[in-house]
């Protein structure tokens, strides 16, 4: 330890003056009487001195903390060279045989305490799992997928900026999840043990399955299976499609001599609504390494209907083609066409009109209302049942019936007159998701035909894009909406959007832009509203056998505030009918509920709660899957093990050769770590100072009234 001074040394000499001059003042020897030894306070010379040091000694110290001096103080640790052993505890490392992999883990245990008798302080690792003191022999390889990156990656953040100098790596190489760890940049020597075996496996494997997550009641929909052999060329397999235990279809393939891979395409029919669990199967061969792997999952959600739309317009016109395309690229919408000709009766009477017993949830109106009337008496139904409507302006539309039939903007048009504009998207528009950079293609765009005159934006409304004349831009809108009124509500204040797309085509040889501009604006006054008071629902439609399922739970009063500390009772039905139920309550720092070891299948759920003796509920479905990524590929890759190896700096062994390994990890120069810290602290700091001042002034206070001093 160093002192250092924040001001000049020389004020200790003042310090000790100070001390020198109080204690002389305190303790000045007093005249004799005459005939006596003593001084008039009763202390004789000894004590008269004594006293004066620790008073000298108290108040020079005082004084010296004054000056604030500064103690330097510098602490060395040393830190031993470290070693990790990274395990791979995945399924497929155990898929070569118990016995092999107990004689390699009894080797490893070995090592471990070799290392650790050389000085080496080591620690073990597996996946998600950190080890110290466990016999390496009772590591489960029960680990559903391997992932050597995130393993890797791992160690080198928890061990960053310590004497970590080499990670043993024991695996068989096989990586099915994440990147190899052969992309990876690591600050010490990967030594890699390769166990399990490297021949491949006489074996048959579905591979793959190729299927939609959707379909539609009543539709067929197909199930492409990839299929896998090794050993079996110039034989047969069998592959089976099931469902809930029945069989609906069944294909041989023929393996040729020099085929490893086939597929096949089976068609099924959804038969039934909610999610449904098909299952693909290749029948056992004889002589096959694994049959875990014979067999995969497909899951389907399959909807009752798709949205329907009405475009609804006055004559035919190249945007309705447009419309009906961009429609027709989202296949959850059904659209119908209907073109409104003649008088205000022949329309009445026309095949063309919509049936009047059908229910759509989005209404088109192309130029109706129109100045001839002739649309007038069909969409009265419609908008008298607030179905969301997206109005499409022409030069044939009838202004006046427009502005009392929507809550959007309100247009004092000219008669006969008409504009040429563009569109500029409106950067305060925060309901959708654009890409600012692409809607400026819009301004390369050919301009659209508006009403020319005054417009007038309506309570609620915002605009999506405004209008542009040459090169003004203007605060007309051109595409504005409206979610808060009853009836949601868009307008397109202009026709010719079929151009739009012919010129973004012949400009960038796609369609991207103005149909994503539509799509995301008819999806956004289509979306029905959720008015549920309870939403009960798992944060993802599809889990991993193993994992947490977990539920989200959402509670409302009357004027939709969350409530909580509400009783929960939550039902959850498998595939073959049983019944879990649970019970919970949600609170305001914890409004999840989770769920462990859920077997694979599809799930549907029913959520209850009484909110003021009413009951509210939530339901939904949710799929568990099983994953046999370990089962897909049992072939050891101990080339990747050699590869990381020699990248790193690092030798790959086998599991016989621990022996060298411990010679090579010995042998190099691994000095421990020496690391300084230097502090500076203030003197007066020190609490045990205070104490020791106390106690001599204490000592001085105690002799001075022991003596008889005053």
């Amino acid at each position: 330890m160093t002192f250092f001074f924040q001001s000049s040394p020389w004020w200790i000499f003042v310090c000790l003056l100070v001390g020198a001059v109080y204690a002389f003042a305190m303790y000045q020897p007093l005249p004799r009487l005459v005939g006596s030894g003593a001084t008039v306070g009763g202390f004789d010379k000894r004590t008269t001195y004594g006293l004066a040091a620790l008073r000298f000694v108290v108040v020079s110290f005082l004084c010296f903390l004054l000056l604030n001096p500064l103690i330097r103080s510098l602490r060395t640790l040393t830190e031993k060279p470290k070693v990790v052993l990274a395990v791979d505890n995945s399924e497929s490392v155990a898929a070569a045989g118990r016995p092999a992999l107990n004689k390699a883990l009894t080797g490893l245990q070995t090592l471990r305490q070799q290392l650790t008798d050389k000085g080496l302080d080591v620690t073990v690792r597996t996946f998600g799992d950190s080890i110290t003191d466990a016999d390496l022999t009772q590591i489960p390889f029960t680990r559903r997928t391997t992932d050597l990156s995130a393993l890797l990656s791992g160690i080198r953040s928890d061990y960053e900026g310590r004497n970590l100098t080499d990670v043993v790596l024991v695996s068989d190489g096989i990586v099915n999840q994440g990147v190899s760890p052969t992309f990876g940049q690591y600050p010490f020597a990967v030594q890699t043990i390769g166990l399990g075996d490297t021949i491949p496996k006489k074996d048959i494997q579905l591979k793959g399955i190729v299927a939609n997550r959707i379909a539609y009641l009543g539709n067929q929909f197909p199930v492409q299976a990839e299929v896998v052999s090794n050993g079996f060329q110039g034989r047969t397999a069998t592959v089976v499609l099931r469902q809930n235990g029945k069989e609906l279809g069944r294909q041989s393939i023929n393996f040729g001599k020099n085929d490893t891979f086939n597929q096949l395409t089976f068609q099924a029919t959804a038969t039934q609504k909610g999610v449904q669990h098909y299952v693909v199967d290749v029948l056992p061969q004889p002589g096959e390494f694994s049959t875990l792997n014979n067999r995969q999952d497909v899951y389907l959600d399959v909807i009752d209907g798709k949205e329907k739309v009405l475009l609804l317009a006055l004559a035919p016109h190249p945007d309705i083609k447009a419309i009906r395309n961009i429609l027709e690229r989202n296949q959850n919408y059904e659209l119908d066409i209907r073109i409104l000709t003649g008088t205000p009766a022949e329309a009445t009477a026309s095949a063309d009109r919509p049936p009047a017993d059908k229910t759509y949830d989005l209404i088109i109106l192309h130029q109706i209302p129109d100045n001839g009337g002739i649309g007038n008496p069909v969409i009265q139904r419609y908008l008298a049942k607030n179905t969301p409507v997206l109005f499409v302006l022409g030069n044939q539309s009838a202004l006046g019936p427009f502005n009392t039939s929507n809550p959007v903007i309100q247009v004092a048009a000219q008669p006969n007159q008409s504009d040429k504009v563009t569109g500029v998207f409106n950067p305060e528009f925060k309901q959708l998701n654009f890409d600012p950079a692409k809607l400026d293609i819009l301004s390369k765009l050919p301009p659209l035909l508006t009403p020319y005159g005054d417009y007038r934006l309506q309570p609620g409304s915002e605009v999506v894009l405004w209008q542009q004349v040459g090169s003004i831009r203007t605060t007309k809108p051109l595409l504005a909406l409206n979610v808060t009124s009853p009836r949601k509500t868009a307008v397109l204040a202009g026709e010719g959007i079929w151009a739009w797309r012919l010129e973004e085509y012949a400009l960038t040889d796609k369609q991207e832009v103005v149909d994503e501009l539509i799509q995301k604006v008819i999806q956004l006054i289509s979306v029905k509203e959720d008015r549920r008071k309870l939403r009960v629902y798992p944060i993802r439609n599809e889990f991993i056998a193993g994992e947490k399922v977990i539920f989200e739970t959402e509670l409302y009063n009357d004027i939709y505030e969350r409530l909580y500390d509400k009783p929960v009772r939550l039902e959850i039905k498998d595939e073959k009918g049983v019944t879990r139920s649970f019970n919970y309550t949600p609170t305001a720092s914890n409004s999840r509920f989770e769920i462990s070891r859920l077997p694979e299948g599809a799930y549907s759920f029913k959520a209850t709660v009484t909110v003021n003796n009413k009951a509210e509920q939530s339901s939904g479905q949710f799929v568990v899957r099983d994953l046999q990524l370990e089962a897909l590929n049992t072939t050891a890759d101990h080339g990747m093990l050699r590869q990381l190896a020699q990248q790193t700096g690092g030798q790959f062994f086998t599991a016989n050769q621990t022996d060298e390994l411990v010679r090579k990890l010995t042998a190099q120069s691994h000095p421990a770590r020496l690391t300084s810290t230097e502090e500076m602290n203030e003197l007066i700091n020190w609490r045990w100072l205070f104490f020791v001042v106390l106690t001599l002034a204490a000592i001085e206070w105690g002799l001075r009234k022991f003596y008889g001093g005053y």
